[in-house]
């Protein structure tokens, strides 16, 4: 039997339970009420969840409860109490530790050390390095996928909604590309005026069939930013590649948002080790050498 009707068969019910545990993070998330929300036999649901999700219902819950948590203590001044409250987690101890098996260190530490990199990196800092960026020319890449409005380190929901729905069209394969176009400054707009969207590259000639919308990224030269390290920790190259490099290159900036490609699985990688390229369209790129 082919995947295809498997994920057509369970596409709602996946859809359903996605949803539910994105909208409830903060409150504890049981298997057998879950069962219930995805209408399935809660002696057999969650095994078709890890067959056709890639990840177990827990592994799914813990990754994004601590991915949230990151972003909390990255982006805001809570107390590591009020993030594990924030996050589902009975209390600092459990969070801690599950925290620690993820990042290596304890939620206050990784703060900590964030904060040390982030005045390294910052604009006034005195080293040179910052980080790698080339220039090339981008051929323009189909994608489809879904508009998301709110927060940018929500933008996981959109991705998961996609996958359910290109699976079940037949449309993934070994060499699919995850991407996401950031269309408002985060520093400039409140989290919820926010617009980006999420999607995968389409095989050429695809067909796409609704509710999955296609749109073209690329297509221009780009100042492509190579990122190792947590998601939320992003924000700090963006300042320096805006602030710095930008300022230094001489390059004029294309009338394009910019867009990035996740170059591994977060469902498999530790946060250090995840990759992420920032695309920053330019107009031209003869102003500076590259």
């Amino acid at each position: 039997m082919s995947h295809t009707p498997q994920w057509v068969d369970y596409r709602a019910q996946l859809l359903r339970v996605i949803a539910h545990i994105h909208d409830h993070l903060a409150e504890p998330l049981d298997l057998n009420q879950l069962a219930v929300v995805a209408d399935l036999s809660p002696f057999h649901w969650h095994r078709i969840y890890h067959a056709l999700m890639g990840e177990t219902v827990a592994g799914t819950v813990r990754r994004l409860r601590l991915h949230q948590a990151s972003g909390y203590l990255a982006q805001t001044a809570l107390t590591v109490t009020e993030v594990a409250r924030r996050c589902g987690y009975p209390n600092a101890q459990s969070f801690t530790r599950a925290f620690r098996q993820t990042f290596g260190m304890s939620p206050q530490a990784w703060r900590v050390s964030r904060t040390d990199r982030l005045a390294w990196h910052s604009p006034d800092a005195v080293s040179p390095e910052g980080w790698p960026v080339t220039i090339r020319l981008v051929p323009p890449i189909e994608v489809a996928g879904f508009a998301h409005r709110g927060s940018y380190m929500r933008i996981g929901r959109a991705f998961e909604t996609a996958h359910i729905q290109f699976a079940a069209q037949g449309l993934m394969r070994p060499d699919t590309r995850w991407l996401a176009q950031y269309q408002d400054d985060p520093f400039a707009y409140p989290e919820a005026q926010l617009n980006s969207r999420a999607g995968f590259s389409l095989p050429p000639g695809a067909a796409v069939a609704p509710p999955l919308q296609r749109f073209t990224l690329g297509g221009t030269p780009c100042a492509v930013l190579r990122y190792r390290g947590p998601y939320p920790e992003m924000r700090d190259a963006y300042r320096w590649l805006y602030g710095s490099w930008l300022i230094a290159s001489g390059h004029r900036l294309a009338d394009q948002p910019v867009f990035e490609e996740y170059l591994n699985n977060p469902r498999d990688t530790a946060p250090a080790d995840l990759l992420s390229d920032i695309f920053l369209p330019l107009a031209d790129t003869a102003t500076a050498p590259a």
